[in-house]
């Protein structure tokens, strides 16, 4: 039997649409340290699929080979004993197999694990995928598309991030690890809180406006999500952060100069070595200044004929000649 050849324990196939393209690809290169491409990924970095928008599935390889009635035979000598299994055929970029074809596979590997199957409520779901002329077999986990249900929150602003970029946000910031506490800063409506609390991460939001606050913790209460919301400007907080996220004023419906960004970026700063930022001009000069460094970037429009274009700023805090001196020791 050929053995793996992409030495990695995970397939993860993706799904976006094109004005999402790349901003996929930098949550990949903040998750993975390295980019999807043809919206399928070998890792060996474990994630839930649910952290992220894009991400449809994770493939646990147990199994693969160039031929597939090796493979086969393969399954078969693992005698895998499971009762109310599922199998299913994930159908990745350039796997021309139709369906009756596919639905045969099924049959085949079914026919090789001993117990019931639940079609409807499985307790595992095994699947099989062709690749670049390798059979895999493994476990697949799908993401839960509950946080879809953030679309009916009780609070809005019309140019609030949508949930897609909200989501993105929060595991690029964390970079999937749910241990990481994370900081909203000019928070609003909680957009990317809800977000946040639906993955399992600990999170925290603070906004000068009292409205913008209020709405944001009805909304967090609409969902029975636990978080706090700070009405206070970000420079009064003390606490410490693993990462932090900032969607500064668009100069809209919220009053912004430059000086007002930098006080921001600084302040933030000094709470966390990491954050994402968002804003919708080039203020990478402003980032510098604060004593970060640019770490990645990206820019995302609008789907359609609109020419609103965010910027996705990925920063760290630069390392100061002293703690460059005590890490080389």
């Amino acid at each position: 039997m050929t053995q793996l050849t992409h030495n990695n324990n995970y397939i993860y196939s993706f799904k976006y649409d094109y004005h999402h393209n790349e901003l996929c690809k930098l949550e990949s290169r903040q998750i993975f340290d390295k980019e999807e491409r043809n919206k399928v990924l070998f890792s060996n970095v474990k994630v839930d699929p649910s952290i992220s928008p894009f991400i449809k599935n994770r493939f646990e390889i147990i199994a693969s080979s160039e031929n597939y009635p090796e493979l086969l035979k393969t399954i078969q000598g693992k005698n895998i004993r499971v009762e109310g299994f599922k199998v299913e055929y994930l159908k990745l970029d350039g796997d021309a197999a139709e369906r009756p074809e596919r639905r045969e596979k099924l049959k085949d590997i079914g026919y090789r694990i001993d117990g019931f199957p639940n079609f409807n409520n499985p307790s595992i779901t095994y699947a099989i995928c062709h690749y670049q002329n390798l059979w895999y077999f493994g476990v697949l986990t799908k993401q839960n598309t509950a946080w879809l249900k953030h679309n009916k929150k009780p609070c809005s602003f019309s140019n609030s991030i949508c949930m897609i970029i909200a989501k993105t946000l929060v595991s690029m910031a964390s970079t999937g690890k749910t241990d990481n506490n994370l900081l909203d800063v000019c928070c609003g409506v909680g957009t990317i809180m809800l977000e946040a609390c639906i993955s399992g991460f600990n999170i925290e939001g603070c906004d000068i406006n009292a409205k913008t606050c209020q709405h944001s913790r009805q909304n967090l209460a609409h969902f029975n999500y636990t978080s706090t919301v700070y009405c206070s400007d970000v420079k009064y907080l003390d606490k410490k952060y693993g990462a932090a996220i900032i969607d500064l004023p668009y100069n809209l419906f919220s009053y912004s100069t430059d000086s007002i960004t930098e006080n921001i970026i600084e302040s933030t700063a000094k709470l966390t070595g990491r954050i994402v930022i968002v804003s919708i001009s080039d203020i990478g000069t402003i980032i510098k200044k604060s004593g970060l460094k640019i770490h990645d970037f990206c820019t995302v429009q609008k789907r359609g004929k609109s020419k609103f274009t965010r910027k996705i700023w990925v920063c760290e805090k630069e390392h100061s000649a002293i703690e460059m001196k005590i890490n080389q020791n």
